[in-house]
């Protein structure tokens, strides 16, 4: 019996690498400028609408899943995990915001979750490899900080 194991990583730098193997048609990584920020909003706009505790709308799945996601960036890199942590902490701004106006956060996460992981899927058709989360799920949470690498090698941040 063959056994496969499975690549470790353990930098920021090493998680790139491989995520980058399924990344390298431009038309695919322009899908991902766009998708990938949508699909984390909405991911956090459907959790947003969980809320264990009403009276406290900061006490909801978005926010936990947050400071989860946060664990594992901040061990990875710091300065990553803190520009997450201002993308994310934007992004639930935007969704308490929605929330008092009363938008329907959940119908338009949904709407924008499913657009945006149909153009991720077009992206991947395009490039001809698939996502890169189908070998490891871990990949859903690298995503985000690999367009956010890009933007700091740009401005000459070091993570």
């Amino acid at each position: 019996m063959t056994t496969t194991t499975r690549p470790v990583y353990r930098t920021a730098d090493d998680y790139f690498a491989a995520y980058g193997t399924h990344h390298q048609n431009p038309i695919n990584k322009a899908f991902h400028w766009v998708c990938v920020p949508l699909i984390v909003l909405s991911l956090l706009g459907l959790l947003w609408e969980v809320q264990p505790l009403p009276q406290y709308p900061w006490a909801n799945l978005a926010v936990a899943t947050v400071v989860l996601a946060q664990v594992f960036y901040l061990r990875l890199s710091v300065p990553l995990g803190l520009g997450m942590l201002v993308y994310s902490g934007l992004s639930m701004a935007l969704l308490y915001r929605l929330d008092l106006l009363g938008y329907p956060i959940w119908l338009i996460s949904l709407g924008v979750f499913v657009a945006a992981w149909t153009g991720q899927f077009i992206g991947h058709k395009i490039e001809g490899a698939k996502p890169s989360f189908l070998e490891d799920v871990k990949f859903l949470l690298i995503g985000p900080i690999w367009l956010l690498g890009f933007a700091y090698r740009r401005w000459g941040i070091r993570y």
